[in-house]
């Protein structure tokens, strides 16, 4: 379980850790045979200035800028950035939590890597930390994402980090490609009913969280 992170609020702490407000967890990649310490942290407003970089993927999608600030105000447990030395964003992930009753959920919305630093499972240990911030300090029943039916490679790497394919969403996407709703169910969901699958596509009017 990746555990981090300094929060002026709310911190999750490993217990044989000190429990400091500002501790910030660092970890150790390995690029070109030689290795550097990774920052993980909250994003923040001049981060938006310097990732356009991992933005570049075809597969990624992009916000206006209004969008992400939205989320830096109402959702900062949900919006983190990994940081390379020299303080280069190497990926970010970028969610919320939404949602009433047994539908209340965190959210990825958008999670990307930039190219020189994948292969690194930095991918899952962003998604790590949002499931950790909806399991243990929202207490969610499960997170959620959507990804385009055509992206293979991110798709079993979901699948691999427990997420199943719960619905498909007609033409969720531009070029009128579908969406797959993707999830894992979390600690509360004892009975894991937020992961038997539906039984028909669905169309993103159909889609109910808010």
């Amino acid at each position: 379980m990746l555990i981090i992170l300094r929060d002026e609020s709310r911190t999750i702490l490993h217990p044989n850790k000190p429990k400091s407000p500002t501790q910030t967890k660092k970890r150790k990649e390995k690029k070109g045979g030689e290795e550097a310490m990774t920052s993980i942290r909250r994003f923040c407003c001049d981060d938006l200035l310097r990732f356009a970089h991992v933005n570049l993927d075809h597969l990624t999608e992009t916000f206006n800028m209004s969008f992400y600030m939205t989320y830096l105000a109402r959702w900062p447990d949900y919006f983190h950035v990994a940081v390379a030395p020299g303080h280069r964003i190497m990926g970010y992930i970028m969610g919320k939590v939404e949602g009433q009753g047994e539908s209340w959920h965190g959210h990825v919305t958008a999670l990307t890597v930039a190219p020189d630093f994948r292969r690194q499972k930095l991918a899952k240990k962003l998604m790590t930390l949002l499931e950790d911030f909806s399991d243990q300090m929202d207490k969610a029943y499960f997170v959620d994402l959507f990804v385009r039916a055509s992206n293979t490679p991110a798709i079993k790497m979901y699948e691999k980090l427990g997420y199943i394919i719960y619905r498909r969403v007609l033409r969720y996407y531009s070029g009128e490609e579908d969406g797959l709703d993707m999830r894992k169910a979390l600690s509360r969901d004892v009975e894991k009913k937020s992961i038997i699958p539906y039984k028909r596509p669905i169309t993103a009017d159909e889609l109910e969280y808010d």
